[in-house]
């Protein structure tokens, strides 16, 4: 069963703009999957073949004659050394959507992309299935809660139960176990850790002790929604800090974690400094956390953080799906412990959100929003708190409760 993607319409966009297209993301998100149907006039070749690895590491040079365009070369992380000749080849036909690139790592760590591809290389990051996906909305505009994107959004809204949020918060966003509902969650996800430590870990760097890092994974998902702290991490794995900050650059790399940023400028002097870590598949987080079971996760402990997890992930996918590669979202929080959960700045104006995962919000969960008033050069935007309710209703001003259906 294909699941229609969102980000075929950018990568369509993309292919009439530049040469090469190259779509990055985590492991068995779909990226080759939507690829293959996108490209079925082109060739496709995957890196996985040693045979054809062995050629394209040890015979670059002629290695797009045996091989040429229109071309979808899967895994291009494994031989960085042919961008140059990607760019030769460009250079010479200036033709557009010659190159169809698929990897698993993101684009900042594929070395050579950035120095030999400038200019000639549309980039997009694909994610685990959104809930629109899953639902089979196409409404692909990135979330914003404004009245126009809200009144947009209203006119394709789908029914989503309560347990329905929390079932797809557990089971995760992978395509194939929402494919499979049938397929054994827990041994997905076994393997699927075996598979990314023993490809993408080891591609990347040297980890050493594979226990270590697996109960590193581990420790970082029982931290989700909070401000990341290395050392204590370290401690805990029994790490150094710097093995730590290695070990996070790797699960950044991959696209396993993201790192909201805090929001800052000149002028907001008290605001901290430090990210907040989330996991992308709140899937994977459950599993690596051994939150084994829907109730006991929605009942648990950490409900919260990862109910947070999950709609960040869903504002993030809006975003990456509309070719969106650094979405401007961020948190804000000040030594005066006022914090607001997730920021959407467009130009000077910023969209404040707290996220609760019950489905009563009060006024007193937007208290923290006045902050933005008092910083200089920026202005406030209208506003509201994500949560398990189900209906939108305005809560004070031009602040509202958005439910979850609304991402």
């Amino acid at each position: 069963m294909y699941i229609q993607r969102h980000m075929e319409e950018t990568v369509e966009k993309l292919s009439k703009m530049f040469g090469a297209v190259l779509v990055s993301g985590p492991r068995q998100v779909g990226k080759t999957t939507m690829l293959q149907g996108m490209t079925e006039d082109a060739e496709y070749v995957t890196l996985d073949d040693p045979l054809l690895l062995t050629s394209a590491i040890e015979t670059g040079t002629t290695f797009f004659k045996d091989n040429p365009p229109p071309i979808f070369l899967d895994e291009v992380q494994k031989a960085p050394n042919l961008f140059p000749q990607i760019k030769l080849l460009l250079d010479k036909d200036r033709k557009k959507g010659q190159f169809f690139l698929c990897g698993s790592q993101s684009f900042q760590m594929m070395k050579n992309v950035s120095e030999s591809l400038a200019g000639r290389l549309g980039i997009a990051m694909l994610q685990g299935l959104s809930m629109r996906e899953k639902y089979g909305c196409r409404f692909r505009e990135a979330f914003v809660p404004t009245e126009a994107y809200l009144a947009a959004r209203r006119e394709e809204l789908k029914d989503i139960v309560y347990a329905d949020i929390w079932e797809n918060i557990h089971r995760g966003s992978m395509p194939e176990l929402y494919a499979n509902p049938d397929f054994d969650w827990q041994m997905f996800y076994g393997a699927y850790v075996r598979t990314y430590i023993e490809r993408d870990v080891r591609e990347l760097t040297q980890v050493g002790d594979e226990v270590k890092f697996t109960k590193f994974m581990a420790v970082m998902a029982a931290r989700i929604g909070q401000l990341l702290n290395l050392s204590a991490v370290a401690s805990d794995v029994g790490i150094s800090q710097p093995t730590a900050d290695r070990w996070l650059s790797i699960l950044t790399a991959s696209n396993i974690v993201y790192l909201l940023q805090p929001y800052s400028n000149n002028l907001a002097k008290r605001a901290v400094k430090t990210p907040k870590l989330y996991f992308l598949d709140t899937g994977l987080a459950a599993y690596l956390t051994k939150w084994n079971g829907v109730e006991v996760l929605k009942n648990g402990a950490m409900a919260g953080a990862f109910f947070e997890s999950f709609v960040v992930s869903e504002v993030l996918k809006s975003y990456y799906n509309q070719g969106v590669l650094d979405p401007p979202l961020y948190f804000y929080r000040d030594k005066d412990q006022r914090e607001i959960d997730l920021l959407v700045a467009e130009g000077d104006v910023l969209y404040p959100l707290e996220i609760k995962k019950h489905a009563d919000p009060k006024v007193n969960d937007i208290t923290a929003f006045d902050v933005l008033e008092k910083l200089p050069g920026v202005r406030r935007g209208s506003g509201g708190v994500i949560c398990t309710y189900d209906r939108m209703v305005t809560l004070k001003g031009q602040d509202r409760v958005i439910p979850v259906g609304y991402l």
